[in-house]
């Protein structure tokens, strides 16, 4: 069964790094239950937004697919703000011009001209030259240009900020907030860089989409066969196929949990993890917050401790010791 999932993290400094804290993971997508949910992916991601009850206002930053009317509507009836990559064939307007002399019937005109974005790179605009704000990026100088335009998708002023990079070339940025500096904007979403990161950490460091063994029981479709609508279907498979998604979201859920608690340890326990790691193969870097792999070498190091020191006071290290199979690796081999 293909299926894809919208994740959600935020961003938290330790020591000189930040780290990418997963919140919410869940599948939107593979699986339609009900022909009557005619909800996008968008629409569930501001649904997933809105369901973590976050008490501060915050910004979302996403790629240009978030670019959408229905995201910047709903973060701000939430009280928060986007920050994304607006298209390439993205236009604006200018605000309309206020006419002279005795008012028109009906309502005010609000459109004035209409405006292509990347033919801005071109237009009389007042250029700054900043130091890049980006993460590891150092004594890289960027053209910068911003612009506060109406963007018809969403029904308000919204600030773009076009960006030339000596190397990577143009990109025009957008967000809702418009009291946040382009060296701001540029910054932010700057880090999509460690959320990328993190997503790639859940997949190849944790495992959280390890749960592959579960699909045998579902029905085989074709390489491009799109979602699998459940109405279809007999009553029987399709609660069949609801306890699967549930098996998944755990699944996913515990991987939320690990890379939380990876983190965690990352972060508070810096020392500790450091010098549980042990390896000659990576430079000690005490300045940094350990990555989950150098956290998982770090745990995977003291298991045998744990294991025998554990084994009959820690129910968690008990556990383990009696389900676990001692030749699955060496250091269960060191326990024994």
């Amino acid at each position: 069964m293909g299926h894809s999932t919208q994740a959600i993290s935020t961003l938290a400094r330790a020591a000189d790094s930040l780290l990418a804290v997963p919140l919410d993971i869940q599948i939107h997508e593979g699986v339609i239950f009900s022909n009557r949910d005619k909800r996008t992916l968008l629409d569930k991601l501001v649904s997933q937004v809105s369901g973590l009850g976050l008490a501060e206002p915050s910004y979302l930053v996403a790629d240009a697919y978030y670019a959408s009317g229905k995201i910047i509507k709903g973060m701000l009836t939430q009280g928060h703000d986007l920050v994304t990559r607006a298209r390439s064939d993205c236009v604006a307007y200018h605000l309309a011009p206020k006419t002279k002399g005795k008012a028109r019937r009906g309502r005010p005109g609000l459109y004035g001209k209409k405006v292509k974005l990347t033919n801005l790179f071109r237009s009389a605009l007042k250029i700054q030259t900043l130091i890049s704000p980006v993460y590891d990026e150092r004594n890289v100088r960027l053209r910068v240009r911003s612009i506060d335009l109406l963007w018809q998708p969403a029904g308000r002023l919204v600030r773009f900020v076009l960006v030339e990079h000596p190397v990577r070339g143009r990109l025009v940025l957008m967000c809702t907030d418009r009291s946040l500096e382009p060296v701001e904007i540029i910054r932010l979403y700057g880090l999509r860089f460690k959320i990328e990161l993190g997503f790639k950490q859940a997949a190849h460091i944790v495992g959280s989409f390890g749960y592959h063994f579960w699909m045998a029981d579902m029905r085989r479709i074709k390489r491009r066969g799109g979602n699998q609508y459940m109405h279809h279907e007999s009553k029987q498979y399709r609660e069949a196929i609801r306890r699967k998604l549930n098996a998944y979201h755990v699944f996913l859920f515990m991987g939320v949990v690990t890379q939380g608690l990876m983190h965690y340890l990352s972060a508070c326990h810096t020392e500790s993890v450091w010098l549980c790691f042990r390896s000659w193969l990576r430079t000690l870097r005490t300045g940094v917050a350990p990555s989950e792999m150098v956290v998982k070498l770090a745990l995977r190091n003291e298991l045998p401790e744990f294991l025998l020191v554990g084994a009959q006071t820690n129910p968690i290290a008990k556990f383990i010791g009696e389900h676990q199979t001692l030749g699955y690796s060496n250091n269960w081999k060191k326990a024994a």
